[in-house]
Protein backbone atom coordinates (compact mmCIF):
# COMPACT_ATOMS: atom_id res chain seq x y z
CA UNK A 1 0.00 0.00 0.00
CA UNK A 2 1.29 3.19 -0.75
CA UNK A 3 2.58 5.42 2.31
CA UNK A 4 1.15 9.06 2.94
CA UNK A 5 4.71 11.12 2.87
CA UNK A 6 5.33 13.47 5.55
CA UNK A 7 5.31 16.50 2.77
CA UNK A 8 1.94 14.88 2.01
CA UNK A 9 0.40 15.10 5.22
CA UNK A 10 1.56 18.30 6.07
CA UNK A 11 0.01 19.83 3.42
CA UNK A 12 -3.39 18.44 4.23
CA UNK A 13 -3.31 19.93 7.66
CA UNK A 14 -2.96 22.89 5.53
CA UNK A 15 -6.89 22.37 5.46
CA UNK A 16 -9.31 23.95 7.89
CA UNK A 17 -11.55 21.70 9.56
CA UNK A 18 -15.11 21.78 7.77
CA UNK A 19 -13.32 22.47 4.17
CA UNK A 20 -12.53 20.55 1.35
CA UNK A 21 -9.38 21.53 -1.10
CA UNK A 22 -10.43 20.59 -4.35
CA UNK A 23 -9.90 20.82 -8.15
CA UNK A 24 -12.96 21.26 -9.21
CA UNK A 25 -16.64 20.98 -9.22
CA UNK A 26 -19.98 20.52 -11.53
CA UNK A 27 -23.36 20.58 -10.30
CA UNK A 28 -24.71 19.02 -12.83
CA UNK A 29 -23.38 15.88 -15.35
CA UNK A 30 -24.85 12.19 -16.50
CA UNK A 31 -20.97 11.03 -17.83
CA UNK A 32 -19.88 10.43 -13.43
CA UNK A 33 -22.24 7.78 -11.99
CA UNK A 34 -26.18 6.63 -12.39
CA UNK A 35 -28.50 9.56 -13.19
CA UNK A 36 -27.79 13.39 -13.01
CA UNK A 37 -25.27 13.98 -10.33
CA UNK A 38 -22.86 16.74 -9.17
CA UNK A 39 -19.33 16.49 -9.31
CA UNK A 40 -16.58 17.12 -6.73
CA UNK A 41 -13.11 16.68 -7.85
CA UNK A 42 -10.71 17.19 -4.93
CA UNK A 43 -7.16 18.28 -5.14
CA UNK A 44 -4.25 16.01 -3.95
CA UNK A 45 -2.93 12.80 -5.61
CA UNK A 46 0.62 11.10 -4.63
CA UNK A 47 0.34 8.47 -7.41
CA UNK A 48 1.02 10.90 -10.53
CA UNK A 49 0.04 7.60 -12.93
CA UNK A 50 1.49 7.56 -16.42
CA UNK A 51 -1.93 8.72 -18.51
CA UNK A 52 -3.66 9.62 -15.47
CA UNK A 53 -6.80 12.44 -16.83
CA UNK A 54 -6.17 14.77 -14.15
CA UNK A 55 -2.88 15.96 -13.98
CA UNK A 56 -3.67 18.76 -12.45
CA UNK A 57 -4.88 17.43 -9.77
CA UNK A 58 -1.74 15.67 -8.67
CA UNK A 59 -0.12 18.86 -6.44
CA UNK A 60 -1.36 18.78 -2.65
CA UNK A 61 -1.04 22.79 -2.73
CA UNK A 62 -4.18 24.67 -2.10
CA UNK A 63 -5.96 24.97 -4.94
CA UNK A 64 -9.49 26.34 -3.36
CA UNK A 65 -11.20 26.01 -0.33
CA UNK A 66 -14.42 25.70 -0.54
CA UNK A 67 -16.68 24.71 2.97
CA UNK A 68 -18.51 21.27 3.53
CA UNK A 69 -21.75 23.40 4.05
CA UNK A 70 -21.78 25.64 1.01
CA UNK A 71 -20.76 22.66 -1.23
CA UNK A 72 -23.51 20.45 0.44
CA UNK A 73 -26.17 23.34 -0.07
CA UNK A 74 -24.57 23.95 -3.71
CA UNK A 75 -25.14 20.33 -4.82
CA UNK A 76 -28.88 20.34 -3.54
CA UNK A 77 -29.78 23.47 -5.02
CA UNK A 78 -30.03 21.09 -8.34
CA UNK A 79 -33.66 19.42 -7.88
CA UNK A 80 -32.30 17.18 -10.93
CA UNK A 81 -28.98 15.59 -9.09
CA UNK A 82 -30.08 11.73 -8.15
CA UNK A 83 -26.42 11.97 -6.88
CA UNK A 84 -22.77 12.94 -6.40
CA UNK A 85 -19.50 11.56 -6.92
CA UNK A 86 -16.21 12.05 -5.44
CA UNK A 87 -13.21 11.90 -7.89
CA UNK A 88 -9.88 13.51 -8.31
CA UNK A 89 -7.24 13.64 -7.39
CA UNK A 90 -7.68 11.23 -4.12
CA UNK A 91 -11.11 11.38 -2.38
CA UNK A 92 -9.47 9.42 0.73
CA UNK A 93 -6.79 11.84 1.56
CA UNK A 94 -9.89 13.73 2.83
CA UNK A 95 -12.39 11.16 3.60
CA UNK A 96 -13.14 12.26 6.59
CA UNK A 97 -14.80 15.75 5.36
CA UNK A 98 -16.18 14.04 2.36
CA UNK A 99 -18.13 11.50 4.58
CA UNK A 100 -19.72 14.50 5.92
CA UNK A 101 -20.33 16.14 2.96
CA UNK A 102 -21.86 12.52 2.05
CA UNK A 103 -24.10 12.28 4.98
CA UNK A 104 -25.61 15.71 4.18
CA UNK A 105 -26.87 14.82 0.94
CA UNK A 106 -27.68 11.56 1.73
CA UNK A 107 -29.86 12.89 4.08
CA UNK A 108 -31.48 15.15 1.67
CA UNK A 109 -32.17 11.60 -0.02
CA UNK A 110 -28.96 11.50 -2.25
CA UNK A 111 -26.72 8.45 -3.20
CA UNK A 112 -23.16 8.74 -3.34
CA UNK A 113 -20.43 7.03 -5.47
CA UNK A 114 -16.51 7.69 -5.26
CA UNK A 115 -13.35 6.88 -7.37
CA UNK A 116 -10.41 5.74 -5.37
CA UNK A 117 -6.82 4.74 -6.50
CA UNK A 118 -6.85 2.49 -3.48
CA UNK A 119 -8.43 -0.75 -3.28
CA UNK A 120 -10.45 -1.72 -1.37
CA UNK A 121 -8.79 -4.43 0.74
CA UNK A 122 -6.11 -1.58 1.49
CA UNK A 123 -9.58 1.21 2.20
CA UNK A 124 -10.39 -1.73 4.85
CA UNK A 125 -6.91 -2.25 6.45
CA UNK A 126 -5.76 -0.41 9.21
CA UNK A 127 -3.15 1.27 7.50
CA UNK A 128 -5.78 2.66 5.17
CA UNK A 129 -5.85 7.24 5.12
CA UNK A 130 -7.66 8.03 8.38
CA UNK A 131 -11.77 8.90 7.91
CA UNK A 132 -11.39 5.85 5.69
CA UNK A 133 -13.77 3.58 7.15
CA UNK A 134 -16.15 6.46 7.87
CA UNK A 135 -16.65 7.22 4.08
CA UNK A 136 -16.48 3.94 2.99
CA UNK A 137 -19.73 3.20 5.26
CA UNK A 138 -21.34 6.24 3.09
CA UNK A 139 -20.98 5.21 -0.33
CA UNK A 140 -23.43 3.13 -2.55
CA UNK A 141 -20.91 2.23 -5.27
CA UNK A 142 -16.97 2.54 -5.17
CA UNK A 143 -14.89 2.51 -8.42
CA UNK A 144 -11.61 1.08 -6.75
CA UNK A 145 -7.94 0.54 -8.25
CA UNK A 146 -5.17 2.82 -9.82
CA UNK A 147 -4.87 3.70 -13.45
CA UNK A 148 -2.79 1.44 -15.07
CA UNK A 149 -1.81 2.61 -18.65
CA UNK A 150 -0.60 -1.27 -19.69
CA UNK A 151 -3.76 -2.57 -18.67
CA UNK A 152 -6.23 0.28 -20.44
CA UNK A 153 -9.45 -0.26 -21.96
CA UNK A 154 -9.87 1.26 -24.83
CA UNK A 155 -14.07 1.46 -24.99
CA UNK A 156 -16.42 3.83 -24.02
CA UNK A 157 -18.88 0.90 -22.59
CA UNK A 158 -16.29 0.18 -19.84
CA UNK A 159 -17.64 1.58 -16.30
CA UNK A 160 -13.74 1.45 -15.56
CA UNK A 161 -11.00 2.77 -17.31
CA UNK A 162 -8.11 -0.09 -16.78
CA UNK A 163 -8.70 -3.79 -16.27
CA UNK A 164 -7.35 -3.81 -13.06
CA UNK A 165 -10.46 -1.92 -11.22
CA UNK A 166 -13.16 -2.96 -10.01
CA UNK A 167 -16.88 -1.68 -9.21
CA UNK A 168 -18.12 -2.28 -6.42
CA UNK A 169 -21.68 -1.75 -4.92
CA UNK A 170 -22.58 -1.66 -1.68
CA UNK A 171 -26.16 -0.76 -1.97
CA UNK A 172 -27.97 -3.32 -3.88
CA UNK A 173 -30.52 -0.71 -5.03
CA UNK A 174 -27.74 0.13 -7.93
CA UNK A 175 -26.59 -3.69 -8.85
CA UNK A 176 -28.33 -2.97 -12.69
CA UNK A 177 -27.47 0.56 -12.72
CA UNK A 178 -23.69 -0.05 -13.49
CA UNK A 179 -23.69 1.89 -16.81
CA UNK A 180 -23.48 5.48 -17.52
CA UNK A 181 -23.02 7.34 -20.42
CA UNK A 182 -19.21 7.39 -20.49
CA UNK A 183 -19.62 7.30 -23.86
CA UNK A 184 -20.25 10.85 -23.90
CA UNK A 185 -18.15 13.81 -23.50
CA UNK A 186 -19.56 17.21 -21.50
CA UNK A 187 -17.77 20.38 -21.72
CA UNK A 188 -18.62 22.47 -18.17
CA UNK A 189 -17.76 26.56 -18.34
CA UNK A 190 -17.24 27.56 -15.02
CA UNK A 191 -18.02 31.13 -13.30
CA UNK A 192 -14.40 31.82 -13.74
CA UNK A 193 -13.98 30.98 -17.59
CA UNK A 194 -12.20 27.52 -16.92
CA UNK A 195 -13.57 24.90 -18.55
CA UNK A 196 -14.54 21.11 -17.76
CA UNK A 197 -14.25 18.35 -20.52
CA UNK A 198 -15.70 15.26 -18.56
CA UNK A 199 -16.49 11.81 -19.15
CA UNK A 200 -14.95 9.26 -21.30
CA UNK A 201 -11.76 11.54 -22.28
CA UNK A 202 -12.09 12.87 -18.68
CA UNK A 203 -10.62 16.29 -17.64
CA UNK A 204 -8.82 17.93 -20.50
CA UNK A 205 -7.34 21.13 -20.64
CA UNK A 206 -8.63 23.02 -23.28
CA UNK A 207 -6.51 25.76 -25.39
Amino acid sequence: METTSTETLLALTEIPAGYLNIMGYVDKSEVNGPGCRAVVWVQGCPRECAGCFNPDSWTFEINKLVSIDSLATDILKNPHNTGVTFSGGEPFLQASALASLARKVKDAGLNVMAFTGFTLKQLQAESAPDGSQELLAQLDILVDGPFIESQAIHSPLSPVSSKNQQVHVFNPDFKDQISWASDQIEVHVLKDGDRIVTGYQGWLELT
